[in-house]
Protein backbone atom coordinates (compact mmCIF):
# COMPACT_ATOMS: atom_id res chain seq x y z
CA UNK A 1 0.00 0.00 0.00
CA UNK A 2 1.42 3.37 -1.07
CA UNK A 3 2.60 5.61 1.86
CA UNK A 4 -0.66 8.34 2.70
CA UNK A 5 2.00 10.97 2.21
CA UNK A 6 2.32 10.33 -1.36
CA UNK A 7 -1.66 10.58 -1.49
CA UNK A 8 -2.33 13.98 -0.11
CA UNK A 9 -3.56 16.27 -2.60
CA UNK A 10 -0.40 18.86 -3.42
CA UNK A 11 2.45 16.94 -2.40
CA UNK A 12 4.24 16.66 -5.66
CA UNK A 13 7.32 15.45 -3.75
CA UNK A 14 9.08 18.83 -5.42
CA UNK A 15 11.89 18.41 -3.67
CA UNK A 16 12.88 15.36 -5.72
CA UNK A 17 11.52 16.91 -8.83
CA UNK A 18 13.91 19.86 -8.41
CA UNK A 19 16.65 18.28 -7.41
CA UNK A 20 16.46 15.98 -10.74
CA UNK A 21 15.80 18.96 -13.10
CA UNK A 22 18.88 20.43 -11.63
CA UNK A 23 20.90 16.92 -12.84
CA UNK A 24 19.32 17.40 -15.96
CA UNK A 25 20.46 20.94 -16.45
CA UNK A 26 24.02 19.92 -15.04
CA UNK A 27 24.28 16.85 -17.42
CA UNK A 28 23.32 19.60 -20.62
CA UNK A 29 25.93 22.13 -19.52
CA UNK A 30 28.28 19.91 -18.72
CA UNK A 31 27.86 18.18 -22.23
CA UNK A 32 27.90 21.46 -24.09
CA UNK A 33 30.59 23.36 -21.93
CA UNK A 34 28.13 26.33 -20.50
CA UNK A 35 28.63 27.71 -17.27
CA UNK A 36 25.41 28.25 -15.05
CA UNK A 37 25.81 31.81 -16.18
CA UNK A 38 28.26 34.12 -17.50
CA UNK A 39 29.08 36.60 -14.80
CA UNK A 40 26.11 35.44 -12.91
CA UNK A 41 22.96 36.22 -12.99
CA UNK A 42 20.65 35.76 -16.35
CA UNK A 43 22.84 34.60 -19.34
CA UNK A 44 19.85 35.00 -22.54
CA UNK A 45 18.50 38.04 -23.54
CA UNK A 46 14.43 38.27 -22.25
CA UNK A 47 11.80 37.69 -24.59
CA UNK A 48 9.11 39.40 -22.19
CA UNK A 49 11.49 42.39 -22.22
CA UNK A 50 11.77 42.93 -26.07
CA UNK A 51 7.85 42.29 -26.44
CA UNK A 52 7.68 45.09 -23.55
CA UNK A 53 9.96 47.88 -25.04
CA UNK A 54 8.79 47.10 -28.53
CA UNK A 55 5.34 47.89 -27.93
CA UNK A 56 6.64 50.78 -26.26
CA UNK A 57 8.64 51.69 -29.56
CA UNK A 58 5.56 51.51 -31.33
CA UNK A 59 3.78 54.18 -28.91
CA UNK A 60 6.53 56.55 -29.50
CA UNK A 61 6.07 56.40 -32.98
CA UNK A 62 2.90 56.18 -33.42
CA UNK A 63 1.65 58.26 -29.46
CA UNK A 64 -1.42 58.94 -30.72
CA UNK A 65 -2.91 55.91 -32.43
CA UNK A 66 -0.78 52.83 -30.86
CA UNK A 67 -0.01 55.05 -27.36
CA UNK A 68 -2.25 54.93 -24.70
CA UNK A 69 -5.73 55.58 -25.09
CA UNK A 70 -5.97 58.89 -22.79
CA UNK A 71 -2.72 61.07 -24.46
CA UNK A 72 -3.51 63.94 -25.52
CA UNK A 73 -1.49 65.85 -28.39
CA UNK A 74 -0.24 68.74 -26.05
CA UNK A 75 1.26 65.67 -23.97
CA UNK A 76 2.50 63.93 -26.64
CA UNK A 77 6.16 65.12 -26.70
CA UNK A 78 5.96 64.28 -22.72
CA UNK A 79 5.07 60.71 -23.21
CA UNK A 80 7.01 59.93 -26.33
CA UNK A 81 10.40 60.84 -24.09
CA UNK A 82 9.24 59.23 -21.12
CA UNK A 83 8.58 55.98 -23.04
CA UNK A 84 11.44 56.02 -25.20
CA UNK A 85 13.74 56.52 -22.03
CA UNK A 86 12.45 53.15 -20.52
CA UNK A 87 12.44 51.32 -23.55
CA UNK A 88 15.66 52.42 -24.65
CA UNK A 89 17.08 51.40 -21.18
CA UNK A 90 15.73 47.83 -21.55
CA UNK A 91 16.87 47.50 -24.72
CA UNK A 92 20.67 48.61 -23.20
CA UNK A 93 20.18 46.14 -20.65
CA UNK A 94 19.19 43.18 -23.44
CA UNK A 95 22.08 44.23 -25.88
CA UNK A 96 24.07 44.12 -22.53
CA UNK A 97 22.96 40.38 -22.00
CA UNK A 98 23.43 39.79 -26.31
CA UNK A 99 26.57 40.94 -26.66
CA UNK A 100 27.84 38.99 -23.15
CA UNK A 101 26.82 35.55 -24.29
CA UNK A 102 28.39 36.50 -27.34
CA UNK A 103 31.57 36.89 -25.29
CA UNK A 104 31.09 34.33 -22.96
CA UNK A 105 33.96 32.14 -23.88
CA UNK A 106 36.34 34.90 -24.44
CA UNK A 107 38.54 36.92 -21.95
CA UNK A 108 35.75 39.89 -22.70
CA UNK A 109 36.63 43.30 -21.56
CA UNK A 110 33.02 44.09 -19.10
CA UNK A 111 34.37 47.82 -20.02
CA UNK A 112 34.31 47.52 -23.88
CA UNK A 113 31.10 45.37 -23.48
CA UNK A 114 29.53 48.17 -21.71
CA UNK A 115 30.93 50.78 -24.03
CA UNK A 116 29.39 48.88 -27.73
CA UNK A 117 26.22 48.78 -25.47
CA UNK A 118 25.74 52.17 -25.03
CA UNK A 119 27.08 52.93 -28.80
CA UNK A 120 24.50 50.29 -30.35
CA UNK A 121 21.40 51.76 -28.54
CA UNK A 122 22.32 55.84 -29.37
CA UNK A 123 22.58 54.46 -32.56
CA UNK A 124 19.11 52.66 -32.44
CA UNK A 125 17.46 55.65 -30.60
CA UNK A 126 19.41 58.44 -33.19
CA UNK A 127 17.80 55.83 -36.24
CA UNK A 128 13.84 56.69 -35.16
CA UNK A 129 13.30 59.58 -37.19
CA UNK A 130 13.85 57.78 -40.30
CA UNK A 131 12.42 54.69 -39.25
CA UNK A 132 9.07 56.63 -37.93
CA UNK A 133 9.39 58.05 -42.02
CA UNK A 134 9.93 54.91 -43.55
CA UNK A 135 7.10 53.13 -41.88
CA UNK A 136 4.84 56.24 -43.29
CA UNK A 137 5.45 55.01 -46.43
CA UNK A 138 4.46 51.44 -45.49
CA UNK A 139 1.13 52.50 -43.83
CA UNK A 140 0.60 54.66 -47.11
CA UNK A 141 1.24 51.87 -49.27
CA UNK A 142 -1.35 49.60 -47.32
CA UNK A 143 -3.76 52.14 -47.62
CA UNK A 144 -3.99 52.83 -51.59
CA UNK A 145 -3.33 49.22 -51.85
CA UNK A 146 -6.36 47.77 -50.39
CA UNK A 147 -9.58 49.45 -51.52
CA UNK A 148 -11.23 48.45 -48.78
CA UNK A 149 -9.25 50.61 -46.19
CA UNK A 150 -10.85 53.84 -45.29
CA UNK A 151 -7.89 55.87 -43.83
CA UNK A 152 -4.18 55.32 -42.58
CA UNK A 153 -5.66 55.55 -38.94
CA UNK A 154 -7.50 51.87 -39.91
CA UNK A 155 -4.73 50.03 -41.29
CA UNK A 156 -1.90 51.15 -38.53
CA UNK A 157 -4.99 50.01 -35.84
CA UNK A 158 -5.95 46.77 -37.56
CA UNK A 159 -3.33 45.52 -40.03
CA UNK A 160 -1.36 42.42 -38.94
CA UNK A 161 0.64 43.43 -42.36
CA UNK A 162 1.50 46.77 -41.13
CA UNK A 163 2.64 45.26 -37.50
CA UNK A 164 4.75 42.82 -38.96
CA UNK A 165 6.26 45.90 -41.21
CA UNK A 166 6.61 47.84 -37.83
CA UNK A 167 8.73 44.93 -35.57
CA UNK A 168 10.52 44.12 -38.88
CA UNK A 169 11.81 47.58 -39.44
CA UNK A 170 12.80 47.55 -35.83
CA UNK A 171 14.51 44.21 -35.99
CA UNK A 172 16.24 44.60 -39.33
CA UNK A 173 18.28 47.52 -37.63
CA UNK A 174 19.35 45.57 -34.66
CA UNK A 175 20.61 42.58 -37.20
CA UNK A 176 22.53 45.16 -38.61
CA UNK A 177 23.65 46.03 -35.46
CA UNK A 178 25.30 42.95 -34.93
CA UNK A 179 22.10 41.84 -32.26
CA UNK A 180 20.93 38.83 -34.09
CA UNK A 181 19.40 37.21 -31.24
CA UNK A 182 17.51 40.21 -30.41
CA UNK A 183 16.62 40.85 -33.93
CA UNK A 184 15.29 37.36 -34.14
CA UNK A 185 13.18 37.52 -30.99
CA UNK A 186 11.62 40.62 -32.29
CA UNK A 187 10.89 38.96 -35.45
CA UNK A 188 9.64 35.96 -33.26
CA UNK A 189 7.58 38.14 -31.39
CA UNK A 190 5.20 39.51 -34.37
CA UNK A 191 5.07 35.91 -36.39
CA UNK A 192 3.34 34.95 -32.64
CA UNK A 193 1.39 38.02 -33.24
CA UNK A 194 0.60 37.79 -36.77
CA UNK A 195 1.35 34.71 -38.51
CA UNK A 196 3.62 36.52 -40.36
CA UNK A 197 7.18 35.43 -40.62
CA UNK A 198 10.07 37.63 -41.68
CA UNK A 199 13.36 36.89 -40.89
CA UNK A 200 15.27 39.88 -39.63
CA UNK A 201 17.93 39.67 -42.16
CA UNK A 202 15.62 40.40 -44.77
CA UNK A 203 15.92 43.67 -46.94
CA UNK A 204 12.84 45.66 -47.90
CA UNK A 205 12.53 48.95 -49.86
CA UNK A 206 10.25 51.40 -48.75
CA UNK A 207 6.15 51.28 -49.61
CA UNK A 208 6.14 47.58 -48.97
CA UNK A 209 2.46 46.10 -48.45
CA UNK A 210 1.36 42.60 -46.94
CA UNK A 211 -2.25 42.51 -47.70
CA UNK A 212 -4.01 39.89 -45.26
CA UNK A 213 -0.74 37.99 -44.61
CA UNK A 214 -1.59 35.10 -42.60
CA UNK A 215 1.12 32.55 -43.75
CA UNK A 216 3.87 34.86 -45.35
CA UNK A 217 7.00 33.82 -45.11
CA UNK A 218 10.22 35.73 -45.90
CA UNK A 219 13.58 34.66 -45.85
CA UNK A 220 16.97 35.86 -44.57
CA UNK A 221 18.40 36.74 -47.44
CA UNK A 222 15.91 37.99 -49.36
CA UNK A 223 15.78 41.36 -50.95
CA UNK A 224 12.78 43.31 -52.10
CA UNK A 225 12.56 46.31 -53.29
CA UNK A 226 10.20 49.45 -53.17
CA UNK A 227 6.63 49.46 -53.58
CA UNK A 228 6.54 45.65 -53.56
CA UNK A 229 2.93 44.37 -52.72
CA UNK A 230 2.39 40.90 -51.57
CA UNK A 231 -0.86 38.75 -50.59
CA UNK A 232 -1.18 35.87 -48.00
CA UNK A 233 0.93 32.41 -48.01
CA UNK A 234 3.14 33.80 -50.30
CA UNK A 235 6.67 32.05 -49.45
CA UNK A 236 10.02 33.90 -50.29
CA UNK A 237 12.53 30.75 -49.28
CA UNK A 238 15.47 28.81 -50.13
CA UNK A 239 15.22 26.18 -52.84
CA UNK A 240 18.37 24.22 -50.98
CA UNK A 241 20.41 24.21 -48.33
CA UNK A 242 23.61 23.24 -49.03
CA UNK A 243 25.95 21.56 -46.65
CA UNK A 244 29.75 21.57 -45.41
CA UNK A 245 32.07 18.63 -45.41
CA UNK A 246 31.13 17.97 -42.16
CA UNK A 247 27.59 18.22 -43.09
CA UNK A 248 26.09 20.78 -41.33
CA UNK A 249 24.23 23.11 -43.55
CA UNK A 250 26.13 26.01 -44.62
CA UNK A 251 24.83 29.53 -43.11
CA UNK A 252 24.87 33.25 -44.52
CA UNK A 253 25.14 32.27 -48.23
CA UNK A 254 22.47 34.34 -50.11
CA UNK A 255 19.30 31.90 -50.78
CA UNK A 256 16.50 33.73 -50.97
CA UNK A 257 15.08 35.74 -53.71
CA UNK A 258 15.59 39.00 -55.15
CA UNK A 259 12.32 41.02 -55.98
CA UNK A 260 12.67 44.45 -57.99
CA UNK A 261 10.61 47.09 -57.93
CA UNK A 262 6.68 47.37 -58.31
CA UNK A 263 6.07 43.69 -58.11
CA UNK A 264 2.99 42.27 -57.11
CA UNK A 265 2.71 38.66 -55.84
CA UNK A 266 -0.49 36.91 -55.42
CA UNK A 267 -2.14 34.80 -52.29
CA UNK A 268 0.01 31.29 -52.43
CA UNK A 269 2.90 31.67 -54.80
CA UNK A 270 6.05 30.17 -53.40
CA UNK A 271 9.63 31.54 -55.39
CA UNK A 272 12.52 29.63 -53.78
CA UNK A 273 15.93 30.03 -54.41
CA UNK A 274 18.49 32.60 -55.88
CA UNK A 275 16.39 34.03 -58.66
CA UNK A 276 15.46 37.55 -59.44
CA UNK A 277 11.40 38.69 -60.06
CA UNK A 278 12.38 41.34 -62.68
CA UNK A 279 10.91 44.97 -62.01
CA UNK A 280 7.14 45.64 -62.42
CA UNK A 281 6.28 42.05 -62.65
CA UNK A 282 3.20 40.03 -61.50
CA UNK A 283 3.38 36.26 -60.12
CA UNK A 284 -0.20 35.02 -60.15
CA UNK A 285 -1.77 32.69 -57.29
CA UNK A 286 -0.29 29.63 -56.09
CA UNK A 287 2.57 30.12 -58.86
CA UNK A 288 5.65 27.61 -57.55
CA UNK A 289 8.54 29.52 -59.43
CA UNK A 290 12.10 28.74 -58.97
CA UNK A 291 13.79 30.44 -62.49
CA UNK A 292 14.35 34.32 -62.98
CA UNK A 293 11.40 36.10 -64.34
CA UNK A 294 12.29 39.34 -66.82
CA UNK A 295 10.72 42.78 -66.08
CA UNK A 296 7.33 43.28 -66.59
CA UNK A 297 6.73 39.84 -66.81
CA UNK A 298 3.28 38.16 -65.58
CA UNK A 299 3.08 34.97 -64.58
CA UNK A 300 0.31 32.28 -63.73
CA UNK A 301 -0.49 28.76 -63.65
CA UNK A 302 -1.56 28.46 -66.51
CA UNK A 303 1.23 30.28 -68.47
CA UNK A 304 4.06 28.54 -66.72
CA UNK A 305 2.86 25.17 -68.34
CA UNK A 306 4.35 23.84 -71.20
CA UNK A 307 2.32 22.24 -73.66
CA UNK A 308 2.68 18.36 -72.59
CA UNK A 309 1.55 19.81 -69.15
CA UNK A 310 4.80 19.96 -66.92
CA UNK A 311 5.43 22.74 -64.98
CA UNK A 312 8.52 24.96 -66.35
Amino acid sequence: MNNPSQLRPGHWQLQSVVGQLREARDEWRQHNGRSCGHMGGRELPSREAMATLLEQLCGALFPMRLGPVDLREETEDFYVGHTLDAALNALLAQIRLELRYVARKADCDLQEIEDSAQRLTQAFAAALPNLRRLLDTDVLAAYHGDPAARSVDEVLLCYPGVLAVIYHRLAHHLYRAGLPLLARIGAEIAHSATGIDIHPGAQIGKSFFIDHGTGVVIGETAIIGERVRIYQQVTLGAKRFPADESGQLQKGHPRHPIVEDDVVIYAGATILGRITIGKGSTIGGNVWLTRSVAPGSNLTQANLLHDDGAQK
